[in-house]
Parts: structure tokens; sequence; C-alpha cells
């Protein structure tokens, strides 16, 4: 079992979750999160003054899934968040040890 986590842009947030609907992943979670990479913020005038964002706004998605399902995954999240400009984000896959499902006590596969 892997899990993925990606950090895109938040008006992308429909568009990769009917990607990642359409490759069979049965369940995501959202966060609202902010950060900066590369871009490191902006400056924004507001009122007249001008002031620098340093944390833009982005949203972390996470997803626990079958090995099998790993780079279908992957490349659904590719094609839908990329808009080729600077903070499109990033994904990144870490290994899941074990899954243990509260309700029924299921674990590993059978347990997402």
């Amino acid at each position: 079992m892997k899990k993925i986590e990606a950090i895109i842009k938040p008006f992308k947030l429909d568009e990769v979750k009917e990607a990642l609907h359409e490759v069979g992943v049965q369940g995501i979670t959202v966060t609202e999160a902010k950060g900066f990479g590369r871009q490191k913020g902006h400056t924004e005038l507001y009122r007249g003054a001008e002031y620098v964002v340093d944390f833009l706004p982005k949203v972390k998605i996470e997803i626990v899934l079958t090995d099998e399902l790993v780079e279908a995954a992957i490349e659904a999240i590719l094609k839908a968040a990329r808009t080729g400009r600077i903070g499109d984000g990033k994904i990144f896959v870490l290994d899941i040890h074990d899954a243990i499902r509260i309700r029924t006590g299921e674990r590993g596969s059978a347990a997402i």
C-alpha cells in the first residue's frame, strides 16, 4: 500500500477529484493549507500600501491505495493539476505499513 500526498492549487481540486474518480480511487482526504515553494509568495497592493503574501493558499490531498493504482493516480493528478506555471504543486509517495478500518477491524488492503 502507498499514500499519495499532493499539494495543488485550490481551483484545480474539482478537476483532480474527477480524474482520480475515473481511475478508480474511491476515497480522498482534502485539507486546506498555506505554503510556498520557490516562488516565495508575492507582493500585493491594498489601499495604497504594499504588503508581502508569504503563504499562498493550497490544497493538500491525501490518498491511501493499493500498489496497483499508484501510477494511474499519479498520472491523473499530474494531468489534472498542471497549469504549466510556477506553484503547480508537488506529489509525494510514501509506503504504508498497515491500515485498519476502525468500524470493522479489517486490516491491510481490505481496510482501504
